[in-house]
């Protein structure tokens, strides 16, 4: 009885492990091991996942190959001095970090309004390229933005950047200088490249990939 009542217990795990195994193949996950992640944008939840219909179609605001350059001109892979280049799971782990406490990590859509409207990356706050430009916002108004918002210290000539925020900058895609301008104005400043990271695919891969966005209160 024992050996029998054995093998109907393993005749149910199997069973079960293959149901679990065929619904797992029948969706949409981001890797085979990863389904989701849970992040906050403006202090609420969000579930971050794949697109589940298998049907379904890119962004329309996506969809043009073709943009004038200048200024919609390809950027390069690397930014300069060794600012890292990072791809889709290396953006949902600085998301994942951040929400769960992180706080020495900061996503940042350098995007206008025009674009946000069309959704962002939830977990991401927004920083205007030219938020951080010197001749378009200030120095003082820059300034701000490095002490109050970055975690930089202002010394007597130069800034301290020892306990500033590693900052995750995107914006539209490989064709968008918003963010690599962001980044290059952040080195001239003297931020380190080890606190800089730029995900050269943005939006137009982000939505490649049929992940979720949110659309930003105006």
């Amino acid at each position: 009885m024992k050996i029998v009542s054995l093998c109907l217990c393993l005749a149910t795990w199997l069973m079960s492990a293959q149901t679990s195994l065929a619904a797992d193949q029948s969706q949409v996950r981001i890797t085979p091991e990863i389904a989701g992640v849970d992040v906050k944008h403006d202090g609420a939840p969000v579930h971050i996942s794949r697109n589940q219909d298998q049907s379904n179609t890119i962004n329309p605001s996506f969809q043009r190959t073709s943009r004038r350059c200048p200024p919609f001109c390809v950027q390069p892979m690397h930014m300069p001095e060794g600012v890292q280049t990072i791809g889709e799971l290396e953006m949902l782990d600085y998301l994942q970090r951040a929400a769960k406490g992180d706080d020495s990590i900061l996503i940042i859509d350098s995007r206008g309004p025009d674009w946000l409207k069309n959704g962002t990356i939830p977990g991401s706050i927004n920083i205007h390229y030219k938020a951080l430009s010197l001749k378009a916002a200030g120095e003082a108004a820059v300034a701000a933005i490095l002490r109050d918002r970055f975690g930089a210290e202002r010394g007597e000539e130069f800034w301290n950047f020892r306990f500033a925020k590693t900052l995750v900058l995107f914006c539209n895609g490989s064709w968008c200088g918003q963010s690599p301008t962001n980044i290059r104005t952040l080195l001239r400043l003297g931020y380190p490249p080890s606190k800089l990271k730029w995900f050269r695919g943005g939006m137009q891969a982000w939505e490649t990939a049929g992940l979720t966005t949110v659309v930003p209160q105006q």
